[in-house]
């Protein structure tokens, strides 16, 4: 997909994966809708166009869609709200139920989305790592990604000749770990250790994955691992 003079609507993304994603797309000439649950995010952005939408209100969220119509690019990047961590046997039930947030979330963005997208057009969710190589205490996160990884293979058939595809980021260096710089390196090199390549990958990095498949127009219904050897190591 040539890009120049294409819309292209991002959730999540006024900060790490989802703001790298934008940056390539406006470099690439696309038209970008950033979209995020804080409205306090509006402007942070030159030259995006910036709306406030839960993915979880469906009301809300078609209103935006039917607005923003007609698009040619809808990725997801957003994390939906909370996720539960630790333990499984001492986890909280609660907690665990609504890590699937995401995934709903990321539902009602291709239900909704997938009949004002372009027929050329393409969607782009992001799981994560541990979705097939899940460590102690990653439960809930596995659960949820393999969730969404088997979500999209299940449905491509019936979006074609939509396109749809999933980004699967291994650690990456974004404002979710934190600000404190020290713990935050401290975090990040003990959760690589044993990777194959040995550090946190950045937002641009996952966002080139993204970009692959939103260009390529002859991939659709797969995983792509930008994940430094994650599910090798």
């Amino acid at each position: 997909m040539n890009l120049h003079g294409k819309k292209a609507l991002v959730f999540g993304g006024t900060s790490g994966i989802g703001l790298a994603t934008i940056k390539m797309l406006q470099s690439e000439g696309a038209a970008v809708v950033a979209i995020s649950r804080n409205p306090d995010k509006a402007g942070d952005i030159p030259g995006v166009e910036f709306a406030a939408c839960d993915v979880r209100d469906e009301a809300v969220l078609g209103d935006l869609f039917a607005a923003q119509a007609p698009f040619d690019v809808l990725i997801s990047a957003a994390t939906g709200g909370e996720r539960a961590a630790g333990p499984f046997l001492q986890m909280d039930l609660a907690g665990y139920r609504a890590s699937f947030d995401k995934l709903w979330g990321y539902t009602n963005v291709v239900r909704l989305g997938a009949e004002h997208l372009s027929d050329d057009g393409c969607i782009v969710l992001v799981s994560g790592a541990p979705a097939r190589r899940a460590k102690p205490g990653q439960a809930a996160i596995a659960s949820v990604g393999g969730a969404v990884e088997q979500f999209v293979r299940a449905v491509t058939a019936e979006l074609a000749p939509k396109r749809i595809n999933v980004v699967s980021p291994g650690v990456i260096d974004t404002p979710m770990f934190g600000n404190d710089a020290d713990a935050r390196v401290k975090m990040l090199s003990g959760a690589t250790a044993k990777n194959l390549i040995p550090r946190a990958g950045t937002p641009e990095e996952v966002a080139e994955g993204i970009m692959f498949v939103v260009k390529n127009d002859f991939v659709t219904g797969t995983t792509i691992d930008v994940d430094g050897g994650w599910i090798l190591s």
